[in-house]
């Protein structure tokens, strides 16, 4: 593998919709808290912070989703963001988007592509860490 990898978890503990898997991320400085979840069969990893308070998602530990596994969802205000891209479609910080970590799924697991996070909007963007 060409960039520093590091493995999450294997894809196949990941069900569209359900439990998402947690584990922590190093950018500029800070360590975050971050979660994969699947979704119509694809992966996708953010960062685990709601941009209008910077609080985790989740209620209890990966329970990112809402009842419908359709929509990731803030425990602390109801805010409904989309699964593959990260946009809120409701709620306070609607129009706003969850931060994306790269992610790559080789050979049946998930990794970390450590050499490509993706930038925090603003200099000082971690609200929570």
């Amino acid at each position: 593998m060409a960039e520093a990898e590091r493995l999450v978890c294997p894809r196949q503990t990941l069900a569209d919709g359900g439990l998402a898997k947690r584990f922590a991320v190093e950018v500029g400085g800070w360590t975050l808290p971050a979660f994969v979840v699947a979704y119509d069969g694809e992966v996708f990893g953010y960062v685990n912070s709601c941009p209008h308070r910077g609080t985790e998602l989740d209620w209890q530990a990966g329970e990112v989703f809402d009842d419908t596994g359709l929509y990731l969802v803030c425990a602390t205000h109801g805010a409904l963001f989309e699964p593959d891209s990260g946009r809120c479609v409701g709620g306070p910080c609607q129009g706003a988007v969850l931060t994306k970590v790269a992610i790559e799924v080789v050979d049946g697991d998930v990794f970390l592509r450590t050499g490509r996070l993706l930038h925090l909007p603003g200099p000082d963007a971690p609200t929570s860490a």
